[in-house]
């Protein structure tokens, strides 16, 4: 099957998947945009989980302040080289996670980080946990994926373990 240039564009916007990666998607896909995207996306979280186990000892402190300076994130994200953590990808990945802290006030990072009195306190405990947890989260600029979502995504691309590791949200007041 022959792949359009238009195609593989369009699923790398989509996707920032390699070239390669998209024309493969796409052939395996049948030419299908969507379900090349959906291809990616599974071998992006098949890439990620292979490299759970790596050591992530390099990375960055990203900080962000909201406009009229009433609110204010420190943020810990860890990844395997500096040369990762000075890439452009990474470095808008941990500016905007950090926004998403700023916006949508997360209390914990991920679900096993939650006390157990806690999650008996609510009924619909999925609710509770996309609302309080950052990773499961909807990203605030695509609200279509999670922030894992968005974690995996630069993991497949970058091709290294990437781990949140800590954030501290300060609003004037709290």
């Amino acid at each position: 099957m022959k792949i359009s240039v238009g195609a593989v564009k369009e699923l790398r916007e989509l996707t920032c998947a390699s070239i390669m990666d998209c024309k493969k998607a796409l052939h395996d896909a049948d030419g299908d945009v969507k379900k090349a995207a959906e291809l990616l996306r599974k071998r992006g979280l098949e890439i990620a989980k292979g490299k759970e186990k790596r050591a992530a000892k390099e990375g960055r402190i990203e900080a962000y302040v909201h406009h009229g300076n009433k609110i204010g994130v420190l943020l810990e994200v860890d990844c395997e080289t500096d040369f990762v953590a000075r890439n452009s990808d990474f470095c808008q990945f941990t500016k905007d996670i950090a926004m998403q802290i700023a916006a949508s006030c997360p209390a914990y990072l991920k679900k096993e980080d939650v006390p157990e009195e806690v999650i008996g306190q609510h009924k619909d405990k999925e609710m509770f946990f996309k609302e309080s947890c950052l990773l499961e989260q909807a990203f605030i600029k695509d609200p279509s994926i999670s922030i894992k979502d968005y974690l995996t995504s630069l993991i497949a691309k970058i091709g290294e373990n990437i781990v949140v590791r800590r954030f501290q949200r300060y609003k004037i007041g709290e």
